[in-house]
């Protein structure tokens, strides 16, 4: 069982960047539980979407959240989500207390949503990180509930800060995108007893940087 060649299974039908192909290795190399998955911000459903190959082809069910108009009310509920009110959210819409697939991508808070969730276990984590960041720098924005991106390098999370809340969490970091900044983790009891990670300059190719983004004096967090 190899995470180790998951770059050349980079492939879209709707994701961004080559997360359809990873997501789909992975599912090939752990299974699937429940073929269920929740992802947030989700858009239209579609676009960019890192669940709609697994919905729409696959045969899974699943619950996305999209906080902008682009949401329809029914297949893409509307609904902000912050750390205070994502573990009632996922109650609210039954999300199981285990199931396969959690994409997070809201340009913010990312760090503190997922830190926030309590009760339900996702055996699979893709989420978006900052790419301007040392990959020894575990930073991620203060949290801000009602935090929207402005479209400047102030967002999210380093992947340094992701790595170490995987880690608190009980998960491995096992693929980032080669050409979209977004983090696979998988639930370390789904891996082999003798998975390794490898360091986090061998993980991602955006590992150029070194000082935090210049976003104009804003703050960071460290985490």
């Amino acid at each position: 069982m190899s995470f180790f060649d998951l770059q050349n299974y980079e492939s879209s039908v709707y994701s961004q960047c080559g997360e359809d192909g990873v997501l789909t290795r992975i599912f090939d190399l752990i299974g699937t539980a429940s073929n269920y998955f929740v992802e947030f911000g989700a858009w239209d459903g579609k676009h960019f979407s890192n669940t709609a190959n697994f919905r729409l082809n696959h045969g899974w069910t699943g619950l996305l959240l999209e906080g902008s108009d682009r949401a329809d009310g029914e297949v893409v509920r509307q609904a902000f989500v912050d750390a205070e009110n994502v573990n009632a959210l996922f109650a609210q819409y039954g999300v199981p207390a285990q199931f396969d697939l959690l994409s997070i991508d809201i340009d913010g808070n990312d760090y503190w949503v997922w830190k926030a969730i309590q009760g339900f276990t996702p055996r699979v984590v893709v989420i978006e990180y900052n790419i301007y960041f040392g990959t020894d720098r575990a930073e991620t924005m203060p949290y801000d509930a009602g935090h929207t991106w402005d479209e400047t390098l102030y967002h999210g999370a380093s992947l340094a800060a992701l790595h170490k809340l995987g880690q608190e969490k009980g998960y491995a970091l096992v693929h980032a995108d080669g050409w979209a900044p977004n983090a696979f983790f998988v639930l370390r009891s789904e891996l082999p007893s003798d998975f390794v990670e490898r360091p986090l300059p061998e993980v991602t190719p955006w590992n150029r940087f070194s000082d935090s983004p210049d976003v104009g004096g804003r703050p960071w967090e460290s985490v």
